[in-house]
Order: C-alpha cells, then structure tokens, then sequence
C-alpha cells in the first residue's frame, strides 16, 4: 500500500484567468497520487500520497506556474 499522504494547498503563481485554471487542473488530474480538490487563481488544493506531493508540485512547474507550499 501506498504511503498516506493527505489535503495539501499550493499557493500557485503566475495563474491569471480560468485558462490558467484549466491547465493547472488538467496537470494535477493526469499526476499519479493526486486527488483534486480544488483549483483557482493563485491555488490549488489536492490530497496527494507522499510521492504524488512532489509529482503535484513539478506537474504545476511543468504547466509553467510556480506553486509554493506554505511551510
């Protein structure tokens, strides 16, 4: 069994209108481990196994944004 993860926010910058919405969400959809929650400008919430965290963050990174999560 995989190892348990869970709810993860990511401040996302660079986003700027609902196409930018679109392509983090489809990003995140198509990321092994990754469950999402939600996505707006400037975030998104997803709950994510502890290897689908790092893949949720370098699938926004790949979309062209640059996602941070709060410490």
């Amino acid at each position: 069994m995989e190892e348990e993860g869970g709810s993860m926010k990511i401040s996302i910058e660079g986003m700027h209108c609902q196409a930018c919405v679109n392509r983090v969400r489809k990003a995140l959809e198509k990321t092994d481990g990754v469950q999402v929650q939600d996505v707006q400008i400037g975030s998104a919430e997803v709950v994510a196994t502890k290897a689908g965290e790092a893949a949720a963050i370098k699938a926004i990174e790949n979309a062209g944004y640059q996602p941070h999560v709060p410490a």
